[in-house]
C-alpha cells in the first residue's frame, strides 16, 4: 500500500487547505487498499509510518493493531481509538478510488483511521494548546470482535500509558456534518453460536430408519423465538435471531446432520446469561426428546457491552454543541448494533463515550434519494464534510479531557 507523502505538520488546531488536502489523499489511499479482520498489515504499516513521521512513540499490539503515543507534558491522559479493518465485500460503488479486491471498508473504518491520524498531526502541530498524554488506539478486527480483546490480552495497558477516558466513533448513513450520542446502554452486547444438529441418514422413503435432523433443527429454531415473546420480561431488550440453516445434498435423502447460527442481542449481563442458558436448553432438550446424538455448539463471536458513562457523555455533549453547533448535535437512544470497542475501557475499569457522525450528503437525505448503509456494497461516505467533522469531534472529545498549556 503507497503512503501518501507526508505534509508539514499544522501549527494550529484547524484544517487548512494543506492539511485538508492531505486528509483526502490518505482517505482514498485507505478506501482503495481495505484487509479482512486481523490480517490488516500494510494498514498498520501505513498507520505506524504516519505516527513516526508525526513524532509519535508507536507500537505495534494485539497482531496488526498499532497503538500511538502522544506524549505533552504532565496533564490527564485520553484514549482515543479507530477501528482499521474491512469487510468480504465486492464494492460496488463506482468510485474512482474504489477496492478492486473482494474486500472492502464496506462499514467506514477508513474514515476512521484518517480522522485519528489527522487529529493526532494537528495535536502534534500545536503542543502549546494543550497538556497531558493522548493514546491513539488503531485497532484491527472489529467486525470479528476480536481486535480489542487482543489488544488488550497482549498488555495494551501494560505497554501504554492507562487512561483516564477512552473515546471512539463511527461513520454512519445519516446527515454529513452531524454528530449524534446515546448516554448509558449505546449498543448492545452480541453472541453468535454455530449449532451442529445430528442425526442418522436414512433415504426419504426409509424415515423409520432416520433421526431427521431438518425436522429437528426446525423444531429448535421454532422454539428459540419463545426465549423473547415468552421468557423475558417485556421491559427488558432481546433479539434471537437464527441467521443461516443448512442441511442435506439431494431431496430425497434424510441427511445426517443439519447445521444453523444464532445470534443473540442483549443489553445487561442478566438478560444475556438468561437468553444465552436458555439456547443451550431449548438445544439439548428437543435433541434428547428426538432421542437424537447432542448437537455441537460452538461459539463464533461474543461482543462486549457498549456503554457511554452518562456524566462523561452530558459532558461531552456540550463540548460537541460548542465546537459543531447544536443543531450539529443529536441524542439518540440505544441500538441493538454491537462493537467490541468496549472491551477497551471495561479491562482497567474506565468510563468510555462511543458517537456517531453522519457520512451522507444532507440534500439527498432531504431529496429522499437512495440511502445505502454499512455493510452495503454501495456504501460510500461522501469525503465532506464527513472527514472534517470526524477529525473536529475527535479534537473536541480529546480537548475536553486534556489539560491546558498553562495549567
Amino acid at each position: 500500500m503507497p503512503t501518501p507523502r507526508s505534509a508539514i505538520p499544522p501549527t494550529r488546531l484547524e484544517l487548512g487547505e494543506q492539511e485538508s488536502h492531505q486528509m483526502h489523499q490518505l482517505y482514498r489511499t485507505l478506501h482503495a487498499n481495505p484487509e479482512l479482520s486481523m490480517q490488516e498489515h500494510k494498514t498498520a504499516d501505513l498507520i505506524a509510518g504516519r505516527l513516526t513521521e508525526l513524532g509519535l512513540e508507536n507500537f505495534r499490539c494485539g497482531g496488526t493493531g498499532v497503538v500511538g503515543i502522544l506524549s505533552n507534558g504532565d496533564g490527564p491522559v485520553v484514549a482515543f481509538r479507530a477501528d482499521t479493518d474491512g469487510l468480504p465485500i465486492r464494492e460496488e460503488t463506482g468510485l474512482p478510488y474504489a477496492s478492486t479486491a473482494t474486500v472492502m471498508h464496506g462499514r467506514g473504518h477508513d474514515t476512521h483511521i484518517t480522522a485519528a491520524l489527522t487529529a493526532a498531526a494537528l495535536l502534534a502541530g500545536a503542543k502549546d494548546a494543550w497538556a497531558g498524554t493522548v493514546v491513539f488506539i488503531f485497532q484491527p478486527g472489529e467486525e470479528t470482535a476480536a481486535g480489542a480483546r487482543a489488544m488488550v490480552e497482549d498488555g495494551l495497558w501494560e505497554k501504554a500509558p492507562k487512561p483516564e477516558i477512552v473515546f471512539g466513533q463511527h461513520v454512519m448513513p445519516g446527515a454529513s456534518g452531524t454528530v449524534s450520542v446515546c448516554s448509558g446502554h449505546a449498543m448492545a452486547m452480541a453472541d453468535s453460536w454455530k449449532v451442529v444438529v445430528r442425526g442418522v441418514q436414512a433415504h426419504g422413503s426409509q424415515p423409520q430408519d432416520s433421526v431427521d435432523p431438518i425436522v429437528l433443527g426446525a423444531h429448535m429454531v421454532v422454539r428459540l423465538q419463545t426465549l423473547v415473546s415468552r421468557e423475558t420480561h417485556p421491559l427488558d431488550s432481546a433479539v434471537v435471531t437464527v441467521g443461516t440453516f443448512h442441511a442435506g445434498l439431494k431431496e430425497n435423502i434424510i441427511p445426517a446432520s443439519a447445521e444453523f447460527t444464532v445470534n443473540v442481542r442483549t443489553f445487561t449481563p442478566d438478560v444475556r446469561e438468561k437468553v444465552l442458558a436458555g439456547i443451550r436448553r431449548i438445544i439439548l432438550a428437543e435433541a434428547a426428546a428426538t432421542a437424537a446424538p447432542a448437537p455441537e455448539i460452538t461459539e463464533l463471536s461474543a461482543f462486549p457491552r457498549c456503554y457511554n458513562d452518562p456524566a462523561e457523555t452530558a459532558l461531552l455533549i456540550r463540548r460537541f454543541r460548542e465546537a459543531l453547533g447544536s443543531d450539529s448535535v443529536t441524542e439518540l437512544p440505544p441500538t441493538m448494533g454491537s462493537e467490541d470497542f468496549g472491551t477497551l475501557a471495561d479491562a482497567i475499569a474506565v468510563p468510555s463515550v462511543y458517537w456517531r457522525f453522519g457520512g451522507c450528503p444532507a440534500e439527498q437525505l432531504a431529496d429522499g434519494g437512495p440511502v445505502f448503509g454499512n455493510h452495503s456494497p454501495r456504501f460510500a461516505p461522501a469525503i465532506e464534510p464527513t472527514l472534517s467533522t470526524g477529525v473536529r469531534a475527535a479534537l473536541a472529545a480529546i480537548l475536553s479531557k486534556v489539560g491546558t498549556a498553562e495549567d
